[in-house]
């Protein structure tokens, strides 16, 4: 009989609390601030809506639910690129980033948290951005797809495999498009690495590698909270993982996994670091780490039998991203373009919407992470391998996806703090 791990970490303890449909009060802009996301979604009945203007204008109109870090530095500056999008209304449950942030990017319609449902039923929003932390995308995606809004939410689409199954629903039901926020799918070197996979450049593939850590300081970091949806593996796992299933090309069939903390007190909710083995059909194998307590590292490489390629770094969207390609003796080194990956896939999905098409990083590409990161946590709690049912993904990132989008200079926030801090 094989032995119950002694003291399972707090973090899949939070997993499970995730997934409770009890959790209503929540602090979505800053660390003093506690807003309301309450309204039932039943307040208004459910059409079958897609706005008239997004089926025959050339341009979509969208709300940014959630005035953070992320959609302060990256998702507010990449209206500017994304010429078929209008940035129209903003909800944030801080009146200052209201008003400075309304007058900055010259949008009058601005809304607080208890007036959400006055901004989704609004007839000049076709679509909203979900930039809320993780623990809320699933109420506030609910609600907008109540409202015939189309949704493009940042990653992880939900907590629970279960939320992001209902989120789905919802978008279906309501006919409405869903779209995960995986900006990598649009980027010009991870395109490359999957073009260079495909064509056969470095053989046939045998295994994935990737780190990505960096040091979260302050103990207040929403972040290091189990109950919004925090630690590493929800954070910045989801980058391996996606990345891990795009250059495979496949699904996994089984995760092996490990949680670790070193005692440090910001851990005392949540892992500190993760490691996990994905095995892939046809004798692939994928590993990563992930970590909130070691130095910054954003990195992955892809081996075949012929040769290899290295990304480094390999996830950021505040840089150029670099890569190194072997096969054989031969060796050859890129710089990429700079490039803003948030408009990109802005632009991308407004696409989706005025042609009336899915677009590729769907919420079926949110769930295919999000039954990983599941898994993960159940194999590290269990302490055994977990088998994971067949998954299908009928469409995967390609070049036919690439977007070249100048980038933007970091703006001046209004009271935010870095995910560093």
């Amino acid at each position: 009989m094989a032995r119950k791990p002694k003291n399972p970490l707090p973090a899949h303890a939070a997993a499970r609390a995730l997934a409770s449909a009890a959790m209503r009060h929540r602090e979505i802009d800053a660390p003093a601030r506690h807003v309301e996301l309450t309204a039932a979604m039943t307040r208004r009945p459910a059409a079958r809506y897609v706005p008239p203007r997004a089926r025959h204008a050339r341009t979509v109109r969208y709300a940014v639910v959630g005035l953070g870090h992320i959609a302060q530095v990256a998702v507010l500056p990449a209206f500017a690129h994304a010429k078929n999008s209008e940035l129209v209304a903003l909800v944030s449950g801080d009146p200052e980033k209201l008003e400075q942030l309304g007058k900055k990017y010259a949008v009058a319609n601005t809304y607080r948290y208890d007036d959400l449902d006055q901004c989704l039923h609004s007839p000049d929003v076709d679509a909203v951005y979900v930039a809320l932390p993780n623990d809320l995308h699933y109420e506030c995606c609910l609600r907008a797809a109540a409202a015939g809004k189309h949704i493009l939410c940042e990653k992880p689409l939900a907590v629970t495999v279960h939320d992001a199954e209902e989120m789905l629903a919802a978008a279906e039901r309501n006919g409405v498009k869903l779209m995960t926020a995986y900006r990598l799918h649009f980027e010009p070197a991870n395109l490359a690495a999957i073009d260079a996979v495909r064509s056969g450049k470095i053989g046939d593939v045998r295994y994935f590698s990737s780190t990505f850590s960096y040091q979260v300081t302050d103990p207040g970091n929403i972040r290091l909270r189990a109950e919004r949806g925090g630690g590493p593996l929800y954070d910045i796992g989801v980058y391996c993982i996606n990345a891990a299933r795009y250059l495979m090309g496949d699904e996994p069939d089984e995760v092996m996994a490990f949680t670790a903390n070193s005692g440090d007190k910001r851990f005392n909710e949540v892992e500190e670091s993760a490691a996990a083995l994905l095995k892939f059909p046809g004798g692939r194998l994928a590993a990563f780490v992930v970590s909130f307590g070691a130095a910054d590292s954003t990195r992955y490489e892809i081996v075949g039998t012929r040769g290899s390629i290295v990304l480094d770094p390999a996830y950021e969207y505040s840089m150029a991203l670099e890569a190194t390609f072997k096969r054989g003796d031969r060796e050859r080194e890129k710089k990429f373009p700079h490039t803003d990956q948030f408009a990109g896939e802005i632009a991308e999905f407004s696409r989706s919407i005025l042609g009336d098409r899915e677009p590729e990083a769907n919420a079926r590409e949110g769930i295919a992470d999000l039954r990983i990161v599941s898994a993960v946590l159940e194999s590290a709690s269990a302490g055994r391998a977990v088998p994971l049912a067949p998954f299908t993904k009928h469409r995967r990132p390609g070049r036919r996806q690439l977007e070249r989008k100048p980038p933007t200079r970091e703006p001046r926030t209004v009271h935010v703090t870095s995910p560093h801090k």
